[in-house]
């Protein structure tokens, strides 16, 4: 971690991690949610970049798998297939059917996916194919409404890589996809899971001004503007969303 992270946030010295690291706030309810759960359905699980965390405390959250359940993760991109924190991986086919047998997961949870799905009531009605009776959807994804998903939306999306690559040297160009954020507000969310008969919790949280660390100026400024940030526009969503129980049968 740079120097100026830990001058700004010096409790990063204190266990590797920040008041308001974003990733601890998500995967710490996740890790509630999996003791509860005997198969848990990784959606977009990529190659596993948690392995690169120089926080060993984070990377110990991210890392679902336990003795009595079974971690399967989904994706489009066959690099997926050696993620080190599944039990097993399968391939999603061009039709996007998700290759998850129904009513299976207990769990399904989607990190940083959301913004690239293009059509959502197709992504809640594979959810709602997967997850068992209990079952519970877990996500977290920009805020089209959020500064960076604003920025984002200006640069082209072949170009993401170059910039994200400037902003944030330690990301890597093959975590970086196209965006279209069509399941990006708390309004699109509420009415993609409503629809399906979802009830949802859904809240926003601002992190680290993770995008400005190649200035130390301009890094300070934001994490002071940062707590200042209105609910509606803070940078990332979180959503946690059950079948209703007053859902017809």
């Amino acid at each position: 971690m740079s120097a100026r992270f830990n001058d700004v946030y010096p409790e990063n010295a204190y266990g590797g991690f920040s008041r308001v690291d974003g990733t601890i706030e998500f995967f710490s309810r996740l890790q509630a949610l999996a003791k509860e759960s005997r198969v848990i359905v990784d959606v977009g699980c990529g190659r596993g970049r948690h392995l690169e965390d120089p926080s060993q405390y984070r990377k110990s959250l991210a890392d679902l798998r336990g003795a009595g359940r079974r971690v399967i993760g989904i994706d489009v991109d066959s690099a997926a297939h050696g993620n080190p924190f599944l039990n097993e991986y399968r391939q999603i086919g061009p039709d996007f059917v998700w290759p998850i047998e129904s009513g299976l997961a207990d769990l399904v949870f989607a990190d940083h996916v959301l913004e690239h799905v293009s059509n959502p009531e197709a992504f809640v009605a594979e959810l709602d194919r997967v997850l068992s009776p209990t079952g519970v959807f877990a996500a977290r994804t920009p805020n089209k409404w959020g500064y960076p998903a604003l920025a984002a939306r200006l640069v082209p999306n072949k170009a993401h890589a170059k910039v994200v690559g400037y902003v944030q040297s330690e990301r890597k160009a093959e975590d970086v996809f196209p965006t279209v954020y069509r399941m990006n507000t708390r309004t699109s969310l509420r009415n993609a899971l409503r629809n399906r008969g979802f009830d949802c919790c859904i809240y926003g949280i601002q992190g680290e001004p993770s995008y400005f660390q190649f200035s130390h100026q301009l890094f300070r400024v934001m994490a002071w503007l940062h707590p200042l940030v209105p609910p509606p526009f803070r940078s990332s969503l979180l959503i946690f969303a059950r079948r209703s129980p007053a859902r017809p049968r």
